[in-house]
């Protein structure tokens, strides 16, 4: 079903790798499709506790390919639009997915390719990494990612990135916000595995409830967002993960 990534659930972890290491894992309509589609299925399966994307070979991903840039400087608006609102629509699922969506970056994430990294809700990076949105270079925007950068640092912080195109290191990325750990090119694939597992054992309710509740708080006032909050603290509190986490803790005291 799946030609250009490889997609795996067990153990209550999904693995989503784009496999397209002699192109860099650069992206096209149909590796966005594919994802799409992956990420539809880790989220309808109640199994799944984390999701872990990642790239195959040397780098997480290089942006769009050659052959999708052409298309881009040929195509009409109403085509540019449906193009554009793909890549839209698979930042949104990964947002909107019930369990935590995390990125393992080792070498170039760029373009689009850090905008599929960003719009994770965490970023594992490897030391050598590098992050950046050069679109600008070209003449292009680097749209849609906006929407997550503004959410992820602060404004200048993010029009620096977007308006000059620079590429960053893990440690800048950190820094920034967009990377939350890194480690060592030698130890990053047995550090990745043990942080997914980490999160994979976490109550699975308690983990869903924890991404839906802080994601609708985005435009939110103070008022409002302490009422969902209020929501989201009763309904936790009813969850059978909750139940027996508080016997178990109650029992060891």
């Amino acid at each position: 079903m799946f030609r250009k990534i490889c997609f795996s659930a067990e153990s209550g972890i999904a693995r989503i790798t784009l496999n397209r290491p002699e192109k860099r894992n650069a992206l096209d309509a149909g590796i966005i499709a594919e994802l799409r589609e992956a990420v539809r299925q880790s989220a309808a399966d109640p199994g799944v506790r984390v999701v872990l994307l990642s790239g195959a070979g040397k780098d997480f991903c290089s942006g769009a390919d050659l052959a999708a840039l052409e298309r881009v400087a040929e195509a009409g608006v109403l085509e540019n639009i449906a193009d554009a609102r793909a890549m839209a629509d698979l930042f949104g699922a990964l947002r909107h997915h019930p369990r935590p969506v995390i990125a393992a970056v080792r070498g170039r994430a760029l373009a689009g390719g850090c905008g599929l990294a960003t719009a994770c809700d965490i970023v594992l990076a490897a030391e050598s990494a590098q992050f950046g949105y050069p679109e600008v270079n070209i003449g292009f925007v680097a749209a849609m990612v906006m929407a997550i950068l503004r959410r992820s640092m602060s404004e200048k912080a993010a029009f620096e990135l977007v308006a000059t195109g620079e590429i960053v290191s893990a440690a800048r990325a950190r820094e920034l916000g967009i990377a939350q750990r890194i480690y060592t090119d030698a130890a990053f694939e047995s550090e990745v595995d043990a942080y997914i597992s980490a999160v994979a054992a976490k109550p699975p309710a308690a983990l869903s409830l924890t991404k839906s509740l802080l994601y609708q708080m985005d435009g939110l006032d103070f008022s409002a967002a302490l009422e969902a909050g209020v929501q989201g603290n009763a309904i936790a509190r009813m969850t059978d993960d909750c139940k027996q986490g508080v016997r178990r803790f109650l029992e060891k005291r």
